[in-house]
């Protein structure tokens, strides 16, 4: 079993504090503007953006970074089927350009991982840069995965694919690139 590791982290002198709560309906915009800033606007066109589509993230497991009352940094986790294992698949994490390399993104994948042990979560499943996270524990031997519980992956083959609860609202983007704004998703 892997391990959940205390990432060090360092503040450096003008580093401001900041907090980690449960994303809200209030954090959609700013969210969502953080995550174009960080993967681009090619972003929804990505592979594992396929398997959000239409889902919400896995109860409690969607964490907001907040320093000076604004979202700095944000992680969600998201309920897949890896081979027929139950998982969750993580991503995207996203920390804005001010506050990088403060110790918000590790913070957030602390706990992250923390909390879906607690909720009895057994692993969860890396689509993105390998590298970086093999500090927290991700293992390229599970195919980027990381056991909250050995032996969870065991068995595991086949594809990913999605299995959390249906979204009841579509984030849109309005003709002007403003904000993303919520509307009802037709059924």
């Amino acid at each position: 079993m892997t391990k959940l590791r205390k990432t060090p982290v360092a503040l450096t002198p003008n580093a401001a504090p900041f907090a980690i709560r449960g994303e809200r309906g209030s954090d959609v915009v700013a969210r969502e503007a953080l995550l174009d800033s960080a993967f681009g606007a090619n972003r929804q066109t990505r592979t594992c953006q396929r398997l959000r589509d239409g889902r919400t993230p896995a109860e409690g497991l969607a964490f907001s970074a907040v320093r000076g009352g604004r979202l700095v940094g944000t992680v969600r986790l998201w309920h897949v089927s890896a081979g027929g294992v139950s998982a969750l698949m993580l991503g995207p994490l996203a920390v804005g350009d001010t506050c990088r390399k403060l110790g918000v993104g590790a913070a957030l994948m602390d706990h992250a991982l923390a909390a879906a042990k607690a909720r009895g979560h057994r692993a969860v499943i890396l689509l993105g840069d390998a590298p970086y996270y093999a500090r927290f524990g991700f293992s390229p031997a599970k195919t980027g995965a990381f056991e909250l519980s050995e032996g969870a992956l065991d068995g595991a083959w086949g594809m990913i694919v999605p299995t959390g609860a249906p979204c009841l609202l579509k984030i849109k983007a309005s003709r002007s690139r403003k904000a993303p704004h919520a509307v009802p998703q037709a059924a």
